[in-house]
């Protein structure tokens, strides 16, 4: 909760100065987010790397629960469908139609709102970047707040698939708190996976 609002501070303040038309030109033009994401993609990529549990952990997995990640990205992909058809049927007026592949792009960050922000920024403007950021960003808050609810409501696979790219680090705490510590191996192997997907399939929904 408190990595969220730090980076919800982070946006706003990110905006005030854009706003304010102080910022030097350099800033504006010389690829600065493309960096930042190239160094965010290097750090991912430690952090998993210096895991040595890892590769003991999926391995301790059965099957069936294996399959875990492939579940949220199809349910998640679902919601949004479900949501993109309510923006534009006209019952939902209070917000803008938006197309199928946004809507899908959006949702494929899985909670990992620095990256997939960054990424649909690059691909279809600030606008939908700033909507992924703070969707994503409510999909983990969701998570860290309501887990024993979504654990009690639907069972101990809930909150994980709820987290989605986020249950190897910030909302493993309270899911391994909630549901026991016989599924940390199962977060943290749900959490690499979605982590692993989001550049390709934000990427690929961007794309289309």
């Amino acid at each position: 909760m408190k990595g969220s609002l730090i980076v919800v501070g982070f946006f706003i303040l990110g905006l005030l100065a854009g706003h304010s038309g102080t910022m030097p030109e350099w800033v504006l033009s010389s690829g600065l987010s493309f960096a930042a994401l190239c160094a965010l993609l290097l750090c991912v990529g430690m952090g998993i790397g210096l895991n040595p549990d890892m590769k003991s952990d999926i391995k301790s997995l059965s099957p069936r629960l294996a399959l875990l990640p492939v579940a949220t990205i199809a349910g998640s992909w679902l919601g949004a469908v479900v949501a993109c058809a309510l923006m534009n049927s006209g019952i939902c007026t209070i917000f803008q139609p938006r197309n199928i592949t946004d809507c899908l792009a959006v949702d494929s960050g899985f909670a990992y709102y620095s990256l997939s922000s960054i990424f649909i920024t690059e691909y279809r403007g600030a606008e939908l970047g700033t909507i992924a950021l703070l969707a994503n960003i409510i999909r983990e808050m969701i998570t860290l707040l309501l887990t024993p609810l979504l654990a009690k409501w639907f069972g101990p696979l809930a909150p994980i698939s709820s987290g989605g790219a986020t249950t190897m680090d910030t909302t493993l705490p309270i899911i391994t708190q909630t549901v026991g510590q016989r599924y940390v191996a199962l977060s943290i192997y749900h959490g690499f996976v979605t982590d692993f997907t989001v550049p390709f399939v934000v990427t690929m929904w961007c794309m289309l």
